[in-house]
């Protein structure tokens, strides 16, 4: 297909998109709960047909080289299909965020003004690997009334297809226009920029993938964009640590699931506890067939560890490789994690309570932790339901994003004929 042709099918979804958004928007809640249902139905119903495209994705990429650990992104099984149901449905049980009245007062001279939730309108989400992005994004853009604008990535492009059938199917059996949801087919450059520059029908732009892709989104779009940056999260060893919750703690944030964007990426260990603690630390790591990266000082104590370059810093791995650096304190620690950190997930394991408080002020993360891992960095996790991603910006929304990040607000004012004098 010409560029040109690219250009006018999109142009033509934009404008389904946009009159679909108009209709959601005023759309009952208990109506989008039933769509979400009938969602729900449709894909596990379609659970054979989305695993047989699955495998023929998982068999192009392994061809490719993809490497392990985006495999494992890319993977369905018949639980993460179930799973991917179940976070529909979970989101039918979530209060309904549009139409929330957030604010209400009276003006002297008689008017009452309310801030109301109200739907963003048309969100584009593009996206890598992760096919459960698929079910998970226009889930969360329904229950808060808004029309979801995907674009996968190429390695997934089987999986999303049937996903959106079926996920299309649910809208058609809830009598809900499935222009709902709509499916980017194309992966092409030309799509990519034409899509980014549609500021007259999408609203937001929300990219979820690697570091590339943020940035090309950012450096192209007409559109607002909310970024899922990288997560190069810390987990901060303080000399009043508890070492075997420590161990614990970064065993679960590097190794439970190495290629998602809250596993630990790097570790900094206080100097008055490095002795002791990091020989045990690369033991139980080597156990799980992590991959040692590290500062002189670690080496020293760690004579196999590959020595650690200022690009493993910034490094986010999503695998099992992770960079070690020992610090004299507290205050280098956060200074470590501001210099290299990406302001998403970063934790201290402390049984010190000042400490603990002076890290969680002076890390700016969108979350910080206290004795736990950064893998709860989740919208499931949080107790919000299903996420859109891990924001790392600092406006509108950071953190998880969940339904009621998906809304904004208007005011609605009330009056008795009062005129401005």
């Amino acid at each position: 297909m010409s560029q040109t042709a690219y250009h006018d099918e999109l142009l033509a979804m934009g404008v389904a998109a946009r009159t679909a958004a108009r209709r959601l928007a005023v759309l009952p809640g208990d109506a989008r709960n039933r769509c979400l249902e009938a969602m729900a139905a449709r894909l596990v119903a379609a659970a054979d047909a989305i695993l047989a495209a699955n495998a023929a994705d998982l068999a192009a990429a392994t061809r490719q080289g993809l490497s392990q650990a985006m495999l494992d992104r890319l993977a369905l099984t018949p639980a993460r299909v179930a799973e991917m149901a179940k976070g529909l449905r979970t989101l039918t049980g979530l209060p309904d965020p549009v139409g929330r009245k957030d604010a209400t007062w009276l003006r002297p001279n008689g008017l009452r003004i309310e801030k109301v939730r109200v739907p963003i309108g048309v969100i584009a989400i593009i996206y890598e690997a992760r096919p459960n992005v698929t079910a998970d994004a226009a889930g969360l853009c329904l229950k808060a009334g808004n029309v979801a604008f995907l674009r996968g990535g190429s390695e997934a492009m089987n999986s999303n297809r049937a996903i959106v059938e079926a996920l299309k199917a649910g809208l058609r059996d809830a009598a809900v226009t499935d222009e709902a949801v709509q499916w980017v087919p194309w992966t092409d450059r030309a799509v990519f920029d034409t899509l980014l520059t549609m500021d007259r029908y999408i609203d937001l732009v929300i990219p979820r993938g690697g570091e590339g892709l943020i940035r090309r989104v950012v450096e192209t779009s007409t559109i607002p964009v909310i970024k899922h940056y990288k997560g190069v999260c810390h987990v901060y060893v303080h000399a009043a640590a508890d070492p075997d919750m420590a161990l614990a703690i970064i065993e679960n944030a590097k190794c439970q699931r190495p290629a998602t964007c809250n596993a630990c990426e790097k570790v900094l260990i206080d100097a008055a506890i490095a002795e002791s603690f990091a020989p045990r630390l690369a033991e139980r790591l080597r156990a799980c067939h992590v991959e040692l990266r590290g500062d002189e000082a670690f080496r020293r104590l760690v004579p196999d560890a590959r020595p650690a370059t200022e690009e493993d810093w910034y490094a986010e791995y999503l695998d099992l490789i992770l960079a070690v650096r020992i610090v004299p304190g507290i205050e280098a620690a956060i200074e470590h994690i501001a210099a290299y950190g990406s302001n998403h997930s970063d934790a201290i394991v402390t049984d010190d309570r000042e400490a603990g408080q002076r890290f969680v002020e002076a890390v700016d993360s969108a979350a910080v932790y206290i004795n736990a891992s950064t893998r709860f960095t989740d919208g499931a996790q949080f107790g919000m339901g299903a996420e859109m991603g891990i924001s790392t910006d600092r406006i509108h929304a950071r953190g998880p994003m969940g339904i009621e990040e998906l809304t904004s607000y208007k005011y609605v004012v009330y009056g008795s004929g009062q005129v401005r004098t």
